[in-house]
């Protein structure tokens, strides 16, 4: 078995004559929380879409556990920028149902609904409807989900973008309490250089479009982490600063 969970190879992506993703190249290894920043308009979404195998790469590979990523074999969740939960489903079933589409049997499915129920803390909600719900709890609901399923990869896409700073905090501690206790492989896109640094063990720095790898940054201050600490503003300077000059 490969030492990386995810391995990335030369990626391309072209639409026609535009070419959207140069040889991206990294490695991601297991229960790593990985975010990719970059300038706007970059290619972010199409780097995540592309690594999601939602949208075919024109040249390149991926690799999970050392074989070629494939919807149909690896468990890949996604969180998405806009909230997601199927407003007809109670906050347990929404997080439930990933699970019974895999055909987890029922006790299984019990037992990590109930898990995540109570890492989230939503146990007063889990009779209540997405629209019962506040946005944060909202998301909350979608996170979990996702976490639920034991992906062998879970993406997120600016999954707080939309939130107030207030709130975007709260649930950034939340994804790194879940992710710390489940120990699960994240890949996290963001626009929000704090972010980024407050939540990942490394941040990619993708270039320009058409758009690379342009660095790959460890981050080992220690967690919960402090962003007026001087080490943090440095980092976040330093990332801030390498986006602009790309």
């Amino acid at each position: 078995m490969s030492d990386y969970k995810v391995e990335v190879r030369n990626l391309c992506k072209n639409f026609g004559s535009l070419q959207v993703l140069k040889d991206c190249n990294f490695n991601i290894k297991r229960g790593e929380f990985v975010c990719v920043v970059g300038p706007t308009g970059c290619g972010k979404t199409t780097f995540l879409n592309t690594l999601t195998c939602l949208i075919p790469p024109t040249s390149g590979e991926i690799l999970i556990d050392g074989e070629k990523a494939n919807p149909k074999k690896h468990n890949l969740s996604f969180v998405f920028q806009e909230p997601s939960a199927m407003p007809w489903l109670t906050v347990e079933d929404n997080i439930a149902f990933g699970m019974r589409m895999k055909g987890w049997d029922k006790p299984r499915i019990k037992e990590q609904t109930d898990r995540i129920i109570e890492l989230m803390g939503l146990a007063k909600n889990r009779k209540q409807y997405p629209h019962e719900l506040s946005v944060s709890a909202e998301q909350k609901v979608v996170v979990g989900r996702a976490f639920a399923m034991e992906p062998d990869l879970l993406l997120m896409d600016e999954p707080y973008g939309q939130m107030d700073i207030k709130t975007r905090f709260y649930l950034e501690d939340e994804v790194i309490r879940l992710w710390k206790t489940l120990g699960s492989t994240v890949l996290f896109i963001t626009h929000n250089v704090e972010e980024a640094c407050y939540l990942a063990d490394r941040v990619l720095i993708l270039s320009n479009k058409p758009a690379s790898v342009k660095e790959d940054l460890t981050l080992t201050m220690p967690r919960p982490r402090n962003i007026a600490a001087p080490d943090f503003v440095a980092k976040r300077e330093y990332v801030e600063d390498s986006i602009k000059w790309w």
